[in-house]
């Protein structure tokens, strides 16, 4: 039998990592560009120059990339998931009756 080379995958387990941007970021980003991208479209389509266009997107853009960048950081892969859940855990709970405690 013929010896056979096997790649082991050594990251299974593991988020996918691009450039720094972690897991769902990825697809922030491409939605963000795709957008921007929508935006740029409609505004030449309307008629405005295209320099005030590109100066729009490009500005529109970098502030995009800085934002979806320092959220990869400040929160990691599952962090925006948490804080995002954690909002929406009521402060407290009131209750007007006691029939929620009282057996049936």
């Amino acid at each position: 039998m013929a010896n056979s080379v096997y790649q082991v995958n050594k990251g299974i387990n593991r988020s996918i990592e691009f450039k720094g941007l972690k897991a769902q970021y990825i697809w922030y980003l491409g939605g963000g560009v795709v957008g921007l991208l929508i935006v740029f479209a409609i505004m030449y389509i309307i008629g405005l120059p295209t320099l005030v266009c590109i100066g729009i997107i490009l500005g529109s853009g970098t502030l995009l990339v800085m934002k979806i960048y320092r959220m990869s950081h400040q929160y990691g892969e599952h962090g925006l998931m948490k804080t995002l859940a954690r909002k929406q855990v009521p402060k407290a709970i009131r209750s007007r009756s006691r029939r929620a405690f009282l057996k049936r």
